[in-house]
């Protein structure tokens, strides 16, 4: 399964946001890290923010910041809401499909399970897990998104912007 541009930029978002530990970010702040449309990101936030994956914050000095309960959040739980279409093959939709071989058909359920199984490894891990993850082994991603963390913080330049050590994430027990 391929996830979406529109799936792909609200995991980016997440992150932004959660690289910012609370503290306010804009739209345009992030589509300036990634490089990526301001409306896109807009709409996103806008559907995040219905979900309870992000909180606005209206008028001067407002912006979005990532909600406490998005930390709690599995990746699985993102994309069930940043996906539309779970359906691998034309033969998922019974209403629609056209497929002749559909109820004698071996392929069906193993693609499902191939399915079930691809949520099974996002539901086990949580956001909070993956932004932890980001902050305790990847300086050089918060160069890159946020160097002015990076440019105020006591670590020094090399390290900073130096290469990303591979990080462990543990999937979450809960799950």
């Amino acid at each position: 399964m391929r996830l979406t541009v529109y799936s792909d930029y609200a995991i980016r978002l997440l992150l932004y946001l959660g690289l910012k530990q609370g503290g306010l970010a804009t739209i345009q702040d992030i589509s300036k890290a990634y490089g990526i449309s301001r409306n896109h990101l807009m709409k996103i936030t806008h559907r995040l923010g219905r979900a309870g994956f992000v909180e606005t914050v209206r008028g001067r000095g407002g912006g979005i910041r990532l909600s406490k309960s998005a930390l709690q959040s599995t990746l699985g739980d993102l994309v069930r809401e940043t996906e539309d279409d779970f359906q691998l093959v034309e033969c998922f939709d019974a209403e629609t499909s056209t497929c002749v071989i559909r109820d004698k058909c071996y392929v069906q359920p193993i693609m499902a399970e191939a399915l079930a199984a691809y949520m099974a490894v996002l539901d086990r891990y949580t956001l909070g897990e993956v932004i932890a993850a980001h902050r305790r082994g990847l300086h050089s991603l918060m160069a890159i998104l946020l160097p002015e963390v990076v440019e105020a913080s006591a670590i020094g330049t090399a390290q900073a912007v130096g290469e990303a050590q591979p990080v462990q994430i543990r999937p979450s027990s809960t799950a």
